[in-house]
């Protein structure tokens, strides 16, 4: 274990404390409340005809004895079940909605009954398999979705006051401390998809019951060392496999379990685990003050974003295990980039500005959530993305190449497996948690999204209203209430993607000068009521080019405009886009669309189209004279893709010099 330090650690502003009315992010956060949550109780109550079926809600009601048959689904089926009901608390906190909390507690009472005496609760085990408990952590997830649950319970209890789901989720807690550890007849190991690490830390902040935090602590530090658990557990078990009849194959690298994390500096393997983990990691650190976690959190946030990270906040370029494969491999076209792994990607992010703000964390958090995010669910709230390409042709999709058929052209219902619709939920329903944290006599603002929030720094009450015109114009404001004259700092975020930032308060030009550190325009003042103040950020239409060692995207450029990625669409420009060349002097412009996807900025362009029209039949040419033909092109917002039907579409454009 590392040596613990002391930590001038940010605390994130709880959500209790934030309205957002913001014009971009409002209509989500209703579409979440109206549709998403409603549509997916249907669909985990298997209610939604053509979708496929989830089983997530009658397993717990079979375990509970309230209904006969078979479990049906994934082994971490269950946690479909707890992220609703994560979604749930969120969404109460902001607006309570009995109808809504009724329908809650009437599963938390199922999901009571379902839990057994000695407080384990997972419904595959309890109905199929119950003689194999504990048996393979390496592929069934019981910690995994004991931690989905225990972050429901924690979330409940904070929306509505109601014990009964945190007291069934402590009691998962302690079953878990029973059973874990290194002491006699206990299991000296860890499961092999992280989530109860990060859980067991929220556990920990809410009852203040420091075991759970030493429980978090403990799986962290097991996992890697050797001999290997995996190896261990397999042996003894005799080397079976729940997912098929075959001998289990462990990759180490896959479950992060090649090296204990402290000496890793390369993520590698199933992307959600990783971000997961390194969630965990950097939430232990912040509690314990042990520097060698947040050492190590860095040197992988810098592996992924530097060396890993697509445009659009995607991460895991593989689809063969979901994961990461090596630097600088992003595949345009076969990128898997699991929308769970974004949202994992914004969880780490957030803790890591907790440990020491710094914009840097910020912009990959708003790269993600504006992108990858949103783009994984349509604007009906009712069809999702698993996976979230780049560059897509239908018929090569869809055709007999098996190297593309886990990327889908349109969004689908739902999944056997749906780990996302609920997380996009989750997220969606709590994005007032991102926007601000606090640090000593420091109010950190990350991310500007119009709404109010209500803090209090040496018991004066500070109301900061909001006012933000992203992500279509980089305009700012503030309006500062507060219950009696105060000195603090405000720190303002200054984007990656901003080229300049300037300041006014009260009217008056404010000198930056030497008050921007590690990304944030600091403001230090006594304020007083009826302060204002107003940031304009240079939001520039930027043509985007790869590192070199980027093979795919070698002599392409992509376009981004503020915290947007942009793509172009067949819907918009025809087939074939692989044609399109923009060159380099090409002009830009960036206009408003009302009609398209709810109203969105789009850029036109000015760019060549190769033609081919006298090619003939031949596979292969060596007088093949291409011309190029002036076309106007229209570039969108990546998140806002197959919204109007199936179609080829691409964010990387060939670039002409």
């Amino acid at each position: 274990m590392g040596q613990a330090i002391g930590i001038n650690k940010a605390k994130p502003v709880s959500l209790k404390q934030v309205e957002i009315r913001d014009n971009f992010w409002k209509y989500y956060i209703d579409l979440v409340r109206d549709v998403v949550v409603p549509y997916q109780w249907e669909a985990i109550n298997d209610r939604v005809e053509g979708a496929e079926r989830s089983g997530a809600v009658s397993n717990f009601k079979i375990a509970a004895g309230m209904e006969k048959g078979d479990f049906y689904g994934f082994v971490f089926q269950d946690t479909d079940v707890a992220k609703w009901l994560e979604a749930v608390a969120y969404l109460l906190i902001s607006k309570r909605d009995a109808a809504l909390e009724q329908v809650a507690d009437e599963m938390i009472d199922i999901i009571g009954e379902a839990q057994e005496p000695s407080g384990y609760l997972n419904t595959y085990f309890t109905i199929k398999a119950p003689e194999q408990k504990w048996t393979n952590l390496t592929e069934c997830h019981e910690l995994y979705s004991a931690g989905h649950m225990i972050e429901a319970g924690v979330a409940y209890f904070q929306a509505t006051g109601k014990r009964k789901l945190l007291d069934i989720v402590c009691r998962v807690a302690d079953d878990i401390a029973v059973v874990f550890g290194d002491g006699p007849g206990q299991i000296a190991g860890y499961d092999g998809h992280q989530e109860i690490e990060l859980a067991l830390v929220k556990l920990y902040d809410v009852t203040g019951d420091r075991k759970y935090l030493e429980l978090s602590r403990y799986f962290i530090d097991k996992r890697g060392a050797k001999p290997s658990f995996f190896i261990e557990e397999a042996e003894r078990r005799g080397w079976t496999s729940h997912w098929s009849k075959n001998k289990i194959h462990i990759d180490h690298e896959y479950f992060q379990a090649h090296l204990p994390v402290r000496e890793q500096d390369t993520a590698a393997g199933h992307a959600v685990r990783v971000v997961y983990m390194l969630a965990g990691m950097a939430d232990v650190a912040r509690e314990t003050g042990d520097q060698s976690l947040v050492d190590a959190c860095r040197r992988l946030w810098d592996n992924i974003v530097s060396k890993q990270m697509y445009i659009t906040g995607g991460i895991g370029s593989m689809a063969a295990g979901e994961a990461f494969s090596f630097d600088y491999d992003l595949p345009n076209d076969t990128v898997y980039a699991e929308t769970c792994a974004s949202i994992g990607l914004i969880f780490f992010a957030h803790r890591m500005l907790q440990l020491e703000p710094n914009s840097r964390y910020a912009d990959v958090l708003e790269r993600a959530l504006y992108n990858t995010v949103i783009a994984g669910m349509s604007r009906d709230g009712r069809h999702f993305f698993y996976v979230n390409p780049l560059e897509v042709a239908p018929d090569t999709c869809e055709g007999k190449n098996k190297n593309f058929n886990h990327v889908k052209p349109v969004r689908q219902e739902w999944f056997g497996c749906a780990c996302c619709p609920p997380n996009i939920a989750r997220l969606l329903a709590s994005l007032g948690e991102y926007m601000y944290s606090v640090s000593g006599h420091t109010i950190y603002s990350h991310l500007y999204i119009g709404g109010e929030v209500v803090l209090a720094i040496d018991d004066a009450q500070i109301q900061l209203n909001q006012h933000s015109n992203l992500p279509w114009e980089g305009t700012v404001r503030y309006e500062v209430t507060v219950d009696r004259p105060i000195a603090f700092e405000l720190a303002l975020r200054v984007p990656d993607w901003s080229s300049k930032a300037v300041v006014q308060v009260n009217g008056e030009a404010y000198a930056i000068g030497d008050q921007l550190v590690d990304g944030y325009i600091k403001i230090n003042r006594e304020w007083v009521s009826g302060d204002v103040v107003e940031l304009v950020l240079e939001m520039p239409i930027m043509r985007v080019r790869s590192h070199p060692l980027v093979r795919r995207n070698a002599g392409k450029v992509a376009l981004q405009r503020g915290p947007l990625v942009y793509c172009i669409e067949e819907a918009d420009n025809g087939s074939q886009l692989q044609q399109l060349l923009l060159p380099q002097d090409s002009k830009l412009e960036a206009t408003f669309d009302n009609k398209l996807v709810g109203g969105v900025q789009v850029i036109r362009a000015e760019a060549l189209r190769l033609q081919f029209e006298q090619w003939g039949a031949e596979l292969y040419r060596s007088n093949a004279d291409a011309a190029l033909e002036q076309e106007n092109v229209t570039f969108i917002p990546y998140y806002a893709w197959a919204n109007r039907g199936k179609g080829e579409m691409t964010v990387w454009v060939k670039e002409r010099i």
